[in-house]
C-alpha cells in the first residue's frame, strides 16, 4: 500500500515492514528513526544551495523525537549545511536529533550543538583541482562538500541526462586515481572517500544506541545502502522498515521499500502520524 499526504498511519505493503512498523509502536523508546535530507526531508531543486527542509518537517521530528531512541538525519552534505538547510539547531524537542554527515564521516548533535569529524582525505583537493578542466563546457558544475567530497551536478545542463551519462566514466577515471570512488544520484555524481556510505552510517548509530527497531527513508541511489542495512539488521533480528520517498527519477528504492510515501510532503505527514500514534 502506498501512504499519502494525510496523517493516517499508512500500513507497509510487506509482512517484514509491517512487524517493523509493529516493534516500533509496541516499544518507541528503542527505536531509531533515519532520514535521508536531499529528496526525503527536503524538496529536490535545481540549485542544491537552495535545498531547505519541508516547512512542516521541523515541526513533526520535534513531535516525534522526544518519543523515540534518536532521530537521524543520514546524508552525504557537511554536517553543519544539512543543519543550517532543515532548520534543526535550538528547537525545542529535537534533543534526540543527530545528523551524520559526509556519510557519517561528521556528526553534529543537537545536544551539544558540536560537530565532531575526522581530517578530509587528501584525494579529494586533487580532484576538486582536476575538475574545471575537465567539465569545461558540458554545463555541469561543482558542489563543494566541506573538504570531504565534490558533487558534480547535471540538472542545469542542455541535456542534463545525456550529460551525466558522458562524465560517469571520466569521472570515475579521476576519483579512481585519487583513491575515491563515485556515488551516481539523481543527476548528480559525487566523487569521495571509500568506506564512506550511509549504510556504515546507519548500521554504526543502530549499533552504538542497541537500537530495538529502525525505520530509514530515503529517496535516491545513495540511500541503497542504507536500505541493505535495514535488511541485514532484520536478518540479524532487528525489525525494521523501509520508506521510500517516491519521485518520478529513481525507481530502484520503490522496488527494495516496504512503504512508499509521495516525496518530502509524504515523509512529513508519516512522521507526524507516528508521533501522533505514540501519543
Amino acid at each position: 500500500m502506498t501512504g499519502d499526504a494525510t496523517d493516517s498511519l499508512p500500513t507497509p505493503a510487506t509482512p517484514v515492514g509491517r512487524d517493523g512498523l509493529h516493534a516500533l509502536l509496541a516499544a518507541p523508546h528503542r527505536a531509531v528513526i533515519g532520514l535521508d535530507f536531499d529528496g526525503t526531508l527536503a524538496p529536490i531543486v535545481a540549485d542544491p544551495e537552495q535545498a531547505r527542509a519541508h516547512p512542516d518537517a521541523v515541526a513533526a521530528l520535534a513531535a516525534l523525537a522526544p518519543k523515540v531512541a534518536s532521530v537521524a538525519v543520514v546524508t552525504g552534505r557537511p554536517a553543519e549545511i544539512a543543519v543550517r538547510y532543515g532548520g534543526f539547531a535550538g528547537v525545542p524537542g529535537l534533543e534526540h536529533l543527530t545528523v551524520l554527515g559526509h556519510y557519517g564521516a561528521e556528526r553534529w548533535d543537537a545536544a551539544t550543538g558540536e560537530v565532531t569529524a575526522p581530517e578530509p582525505h587528501p584525494g579529494v583537493a586533487a580532484v576538486r583541482a582536476a575538475l574545471p578542466a575537465l567539465l569545461d563546457g558540458t554545463g555541469a558544475w561543482i558542489e563543494e562538500k566541506g573538504g570531504r567530497a565534490v558533487a558534480v551536478h547535471t540538472r542545469r545542463a542542455p541535456d542534463p541526462q545525456a550529460t551525466f551519462d558522458a562524465l560517469r566514466a571520466p569521472l570515475t577515471g579521476l576519483a579512481t586515481h585519487h583513491g575515491l570512488i563515485v556515488e551516481p544520484g539523481r543527476l548528480v555524481l559525487e566523487l569521495r572517500p571509500p568506506g564512506m556510505d550511509k549504510g556504515v552510517a546507519l548500521l554504526t548509530h543502530v549499533r552504538d544506541l542497541s537500537a530495538g527497531s529502525v525505520l530509514y527513508a530515503g529517496d535516491d541511489l545513495g540511500d541503497l545502502p542504507a536500505f541493505s542495512a535495514v535488511d541485514d539488521l532484520r536478518s540479524a533480528g532487528t525489525p525494521g522498515l523501509l520508506v521510500c520517498s517516491g519521485s518520478d527519477e529513481v525507481t530502484e528504492l520503490r522496488k527494495r521499500a516496504d512503504l512508499v510515501v509521495d516525496g518530502p510532503g509524504g515523509v512529513v505527514a508519516l512522521l507526524r502520524a507516528l508521533a501522533n500514534r505514540l501519543g
